[in-house]
């Protein structure tokens, strides 16, 4: 199973020495879920450390989206060792996805014996923190064409594409669907996203973080 998912890893993992990497990935577990499904189980979601191998997923806290997972995307780095009892994160599949779940003692082996991974796991949390910073000043930006850019800058995977619809995004940063609009025509004016249906592509990702 290990080698045929090497390279779906995320460079956190891929930075584990051998045989370590090969032990913990083969006790972990594969889940399929078929796209519109979601996984809200909390042993999945709270108490694994997860790989997106394959599709596209959504990560919803509450109803507000957090982000757009991708292949090769980690999620539950954050809740992993966390002892309060919150609401897991719900991860709904826009496409028919495959998860290795990596459970909670194989993540302690891995910062125990493997000090590589250890230093990128505190990079990796560090990096979610400065995002969740980012995301909370989606909600405070001034204008609508702030509060897009921002929003798809947060959200935005490795491919820069946010898959939503409008009347979802203009509450998700707090506009009129009118004043979306306008701002969509305001930043593809400006050469700086493309859409095609509910599909938003960042096309210009320097010349849109100054619009933040």
């Amino acid at each position: 199973m290990v080698h045929s998912v090497e390279e779906k890893l995320h460079p956190l993992l891929l930075q584990v020495e051998e045989p370590l990497r090969t032990q913990v990935l083969g006790q972990a577990r594969r889940l399929t879920i078929a796209r519109g499904e979601t996984v809200q189980d909390r042993q999945c979601t709270h108490h694994c450390l997860g790989v997106v191998l394959r599709g596209r997923i959504q990560v919803y806290k509450n109803a507000l989206l957090m982000s757009t997972l991708w292949s090769g995307d980690l999620f539950g780095a954050a809740t992993l060792f966390s002892q309060r009892e919150e609401e897991p994160t719900t991860l709904t599949a826009l496409t028919t996805c495959e998860l290795l779940l990596i459970p909670q003692e194989g993540v302690r082996r891995l910062l125990r014996e493997s000090g590589s991974f250890a230093e990128g796991y505190v990079t990796y949390l560090s990096d979610r923190i400065r995002f969740l910073s980012d995301r909370l000043s989606t909600l405070s930006a001034g204008t609508a064409e702030g509060k897009l850019a921002q929003y798809l800058l947060a959200v935005a995977g490795a491919e820069g594409e946010v898959h939503l619809s409008a009347t979802r995004l203009a509450a998700l940063i707090g506009v009129g669907r009118a004043t979306l609009y306008r701002a969509f025509d305001s930043l593809e004016g400006e050469g700086l996203i493309a859409r095609t249906g509910k599909t938003i592509r960042i096309v210009d990702r320097e010349g849109l973080q100054g619009k933040e």
